[in-house]
């Protein structure tokens, strides 16, 4: 969804008011603003690549999904690529998964490594 700037798909994967934190700090976003959120700014997702998934779910409904991801994105017209590590918990209702967290926390490369 997100690739595809699909922000009606994006909105229906989201909690009624999904928290985020990265690096403008910490917010709340309710289910629409984080569709409007996908379609607009001058952005976009080029590629991406997950590395070490890893998944928890300590109830039935709830899963939490932790991972490395490399993005090759657009902003404002320059190419980028991102690396970061990311987590999402994840609640199961009756429309399906919702996610109700997300993190992102961006990662320097580590030279020879």
């Amino acid at each position: 969804a997100m690739k595809r700037k699909d922000g009606k798909r994006t909105a229906q994967l989201a909690g009624k008011v999904s928290l985020t934190t990265g690096a403008r700090g910490v917010a709340t976003i309710p289910k629409d603003k984080m569709g409007k959120m996908t379609e607009e700014g001058n952005w976009t997702l080029e590629s991406y690549e997950f590395q070490d998934v890893q998944v928890v779910t300590p109830a039935p409904d709830v899963a939490i999904i932790a991972y490395t991801v490399t993005q090759n994105v657009t902003m404002d017209g320059k190419p980028q690529k991102l690396r970061a590590a990311d987590s999402s918990t994840w609640v199961r209702g009756a429309d399906g998964w919702e996610c109700h967290a997300h993190s992102e926390t961006f990662l320097k490369d580590v030279q020879g490594a």
